[in-house]
C-alpha cells in the first residue's frame, strides 16, 4: 500500500528519463507544478522539442548515463521505454535516496513512489484536485473522472463549515423556463455550494426544495403589477450577504439578461468588489415557444425575432408576419399589444399563440389571430406566466390546420372552442369569439 503525498516542487529540479509521446502529459504537470525540469533522451517527440525550444524545459540529447545525471534531483520521473535504462534509473534514484515514479503505461516494479491519476475540478471557492492512487491505473483514470463528474455537476455539497475570511461571491444564475432539469450544470454546482440562495418567482423551485436546512433561502418574487421587494433591496441584499463572506446564488428564471435585472446587480456587487459570476440560462422567449412546437424563425417563414416586454416598444418592430415578435410578461396588457400592432401594419389575421406555465405539465396553449386572440384569451381565462407568440410561425405548431376557428353572429354573447390533451405538449385551445 503507498502513503498519498503532495509534493511542492516550485523551483526544484526534476529529472525525466525518456522523451517520447508518453512523458508528455507528466512533464505538463511538472511545469505547471513550477518544476525545474530536465529530460535525458537520446531522442524526443516534436511535443517535447516544441518545450525545449521554448526552454521550458532542459534537453540532454543523449543516454541515460547513470547517477551523475540524478545528482540534486527531488524526484525522478522515468518513461524511457527501454526496461533496461527505466531499471537502471529507478535503482540509481534508490541509491541516491531519491523518489522515482514510473510514467503511466511503463513498468513500474522497480519504482519507489506512484503517480496518480489527477484531474482538476473547478468550485466556486477555487480548483480542486482530484488525484487516485490504484496499481490499476485504469481504474485510477475512471475514479478519477467519476469523482471530478460528480464535483462538476453538484452531486456533492461544497458549503463551507466556517466563514470565508474576506469576501464572498454572488452568482447570477439562469434557472431557465421553470422546469428544473433544463437548469444548466454549472447552476446546480454553484447552488451545490452557496450559503444563500436569493430566488425569483418563476426560479425552478423543486430546485430549492432539495437544498439542506443550512441553506438560506431569501424570496424577492416578483408578480405583474406587484414588486414586494423593490430592485435596489435586491441588490444590497446581494452586496450584504456577500461582504458578510457568504457564497451567493442569484437564481432567477429564463436567462439572468434577457429583459431581466442582471446587468443592474451584476454592477452593484463590483462597485464594491464582489466577485459575480453570471451563468446564462435558457430564455422562456425561445424555450417555451418551442415547448409549443413553434420556431421562432424558420426558413422561409421567418428569419428574425423581436422579444419585447410591453405594448410601448410595438410600433417599432418590423411590421411583416414573417418576423416574429414574442411578448413576455404580455397578459394583462395583450389587448393594447394587439391594438399596437395593427395600427403598426399588421394584418388582423396574423396568427398569435399564448403559451401558459410553458414545459410544465399543466401547459396551454391558446391561439388565435392579431383580431380576435384578446377576447379568445379572456374565454379561457389565460393568466400569467404566460409567453405570447406572434407572427406566421404560429402556423408551424403542431395541428394548428386541425383547430377550429368559429365566428358566432353578431348578436351572440356566447364564445366557442375546441380543445384536446397532448401528454408531450400540455393542452391546446383553439378559441373563437364572438363579435
Amino acid at each position: 500500500m503507498t502513503l498519498p503525498v503532495g509534493l511542492d516542487l516550485d523551483g526544484r529540479r526534476v529529472v525525466v528519463v525518456g522523451g517520447g509521446p508518453t512523458v508528455v502529459p507528466v512533464v505538463h504537470d511538472l511545469l505547471a507544478a513550477r518544476a525545474l525540469v530536465d529530460l535525458v533522451a537520446p531522442w524526443v517527440c516534436e511535443d517535447v522539442a516544441a518545450l525545449a525550444v521554448r526552454d521550458e524545459i532542459g534537453w540532454h540529447g543523449r543516454e541515460y548515463a547513470g547517477c551523475t545525471d540524478l545528482l540534486d534531483a527531488w524526484l525522478v520521473v522515468v518513461g524511457s521505454d527501454d526496461v533496461t535504462t527505466d531499471t537502471a534509473a529507478h535503482t540509481d534514484a534508490e541509491r541516491l535516496r531519491t523518489w522515482s515514479v514510473a510514467v503511466p503505461g511503463t513498468s513500474s516494479d522497480t519504482a519507489t513512489a506512484r503517480l496518480p491519476r489527477t484531474t482538476v475540478a473547478t468550485t466556486p471557492d477555487g480548483a480542486v484536485t482530484v488525484a487516485t492512487h490504484s496499481p490499476d491505473d485504469l481504474l485510477a483514470l475512471d475514479v478519477t473522472r467519476a469523482v471530478a463528474l460528480h464535483l462538476e455537476t453538484g452531486g456533492v455539497d461544497l458549503r463551507r463549515r466556517s466563514p470565508r475570511p474576506g469576501t464572498g461571491w454572488v452568482a447570477l444564475v439562469g434557472g431557465g423556463p421553470g422546469t428544473d432539469d433544463l437548469l444548466t450544470t454549472r447552476g446546480r454546482r454553484l447552488l451545490a455550494a452557496a450559503d444563500v440562495v436569493v430566488a425569483d418567482r418563476l426560479a425552478p423551485r423543486a430546485v430549492l426544495a432539495h437544498l439542506p436546512a443550512t441553506v438560506r433561502v431569501i424570496d424577492v418574487g416578483k408578480e405583474p403589477g406587484r414588486h414586494t421587494v423593490p430592485q435596489e433591496a435586491v441588490n444590497d441584499l446581494l452586496v450584504a450577504e456577500a461582504l458578510a463572506g457568504r457564497g451567493v446564488v442569484r437564481l432567477k428564471g429564463g436567462d439572468p439578461y434577457v429583459l431581466g435585472r442582471g446587468g443592474e446587480e451584476r454592477l452593484a456587487c463590483e462597485a464594491h468588489g464582489i466577485p459575480v459570476e453570471v451563468v446564462p440560462g435558457v430564455t422562456s422567449a425561445v424555450a417555451v415557444p418551442a415547448a409549443a412546437g413553434i420556431p421562432v424563425t424558420h426558413r422561409g417563414v421567418a428569419r428574425g425575432f423581436t422579444v419585447v416586454t410591453g405594448h410601448d416598444e410595438l410600433p417599432a418592430v418590423p411590421p411583416g408576419t414573417d418576423h416574429t415578435v414574442v411578448l413576455l410578461m404580455g397578459v394583462g396588457r395583450l389587448a393594447r399589444s394587439a391594438a399596437a400592432l395593427l395600427a403598426a401594419g399588421r394584418p388582423a389575421d396574423c396568427p398569435v399563440a399564448v403559451i401558459e406555465r410553458g414545459l410544465l405539465p399543466d401547459q396551454r396553449v391558446t391561439v388565435g389571430t392579431l383580431g380576435d386572440i384578446a377576447a379568445a384569451a379572456a374565454v379561457v381565462g389565460v393568466a400569467n406566466p404566460a409567453v405570447v407568440v406572434i407572427g406566421d410561425v404560429v402556423r408551424l405548431a403542431p395541428d394548428w390546420d386541425t383547430i377550429v376557428h368559429e365566428v358566432e353572429p353578431a348578436h351572440s354573447e356566447r364564445a366557442r372552442s375546441t380543445s384536446w390533451s397532448d401528454p408531450l405538449r400540455g393542452r391546446w385551445v383553439g378559441a373563437a369569439v364572438s363579435r
